[in-house]
């Protein structure tokens, strides 16, 4: 993954808000993520408003300096298809 390639949550995900961020939930695979970040959980809903990445990060206020760490977690959410590449 990149700052510049685009992305989108999966169709089959379902993000509920909790305190610390939210819980995902995957419908096909059942698998459960903990996005203990509010900040993370902006930046995955507004994937896919955004050409890349790094437009996301932009608009949710990320810090540059914290654009990799993100891309880091954001890749784990790919592994296991929270997010999925735009076609």
């Amino acid at each position: 993954m990149s700052l510049d390639s685009a992305w989108v949550l999966s169709p089959s995900v379902a993000l509920r808000p909790e305190p610390f961020g939210a819980l995902a939930y995957h419908f096909g695979n059942r698998k459960l993520t903990f996005l203990k970040r509010p900040e993370l959980v902006a930046v995955v809903r507004s994937l896919g408003s955004h050409p890349d990445v790094r437009g996301a990060l932009v608009a949710s206020g990320v810090p540059e300096g914290q654009h990799a760490a993100y891309v880091a977690t954001l890749s784990g959410l790919a592994k296991t298809d929270m997010i999925r590449p735009v076609a």
